[in-house]
């Protein structure tokens, strides 16, 4: 069996800049050697959008010389049909892109493609995440087609405990005045909040993780900050 491997990215999708990332993850994935994307979380936004995400996912992985193909996922339906599951069984990595991380979650929870997704994390399936692909796999992850804070905090995958994800943690206040403080409120209080700034990654095995990317990841517990920049490494268990 495989070793688990995870990369989760603040932001920057389908970049140059993750490279050694993706070439890290199928170093220890299982499989066939190729990346399936999921542009899900952008469903909802249309067609047009899905299709231009798995569009610049597939060009990323032609330049790597890496095979891929496009996860055919949309709705919670297509969660529940046998093509689209048996999909998963010979990939080495899956890639969840950004969108709308609630979304991503309903339409995964419960589904026969979500439980041979977490079968194959346990057998050499390697995952992936940016934004949406990141904040889906806590108890409680965000509604983004909100901006009332009232309304933001929705059920997540529960994947990982007591923990929440903050992608674009650099950028959220420039979004939404105070998002940084209220996403810090919400912490567990007796867990972590990780923020991942953009075009930055941390990538490991559930447990002990390493930086990588041009900005920081930021992990809040018991109070107070520690934060990691590119090359740092840190234990956090996490899956």
């Amino acid at each position: 069996m495989s070793p688990a491997a995870y990369a989760l990215l603040g932001a920057g999708e389908f970049e140059p800049w993750h490279e050694d990332v993706d070439r890290w993850l199928l170093a220890r994935a299982g499989g066939d050697g190729s990346v399936l994307i999921s542009p899900a979380a952008a469903a909802p936004e249309g067609d047009e959008m899905f299709d231009s995400w798995a569009n610049k996912g597939l060009t990323h992985y032609e330049r790597l010389g890496i095979p891929a193909r496009v996860l055919p996922l949309k709705t919670r339906e297509d969660a529940f049909r046998d093509d689209v599951v048996a999909t998963v069984d010979d990939a080495s990595v899956i890639f969840f892109s950004g969108g709308n991380p609630w979304y991503l979650a309903t339409i995964l929870t419960g589904t026969p493609l979500w439980s041979r997704l977490s079968e194959g994390l346990l057998d050499g399936l390697a995952y992936a995440g940016c934004s949406a692909g990141v904040a889906c796999l806590t108890e409680m992850t965000y509604d983004s087609a909100t901006q009332d804070f009232e309304e933001v905090f929705r059920p997540g995958l529960g994947y990982v405990r007591n923990a929440l994800f903050a992608p674009h943690w650099d950028i959220v206040d420039s979004w939404i005045p105070g998002a940084q403080a209220y996403i810090t409120a919400a912490a567990p209080p007796e867990g972590v909040l990780v923020g991942l700034d953009e075009d930055t990654a941390m990538v490991g095995d559930g447990a002990a993780w390493t930086v990588h990317g041009r900005q920081g990841i930021h992990v809040y517990r018991a109070g107070s900050w520690t934060d990691h920049t590119t090359g740092d490494a840190f234990d956090l268990p996490l899956v």
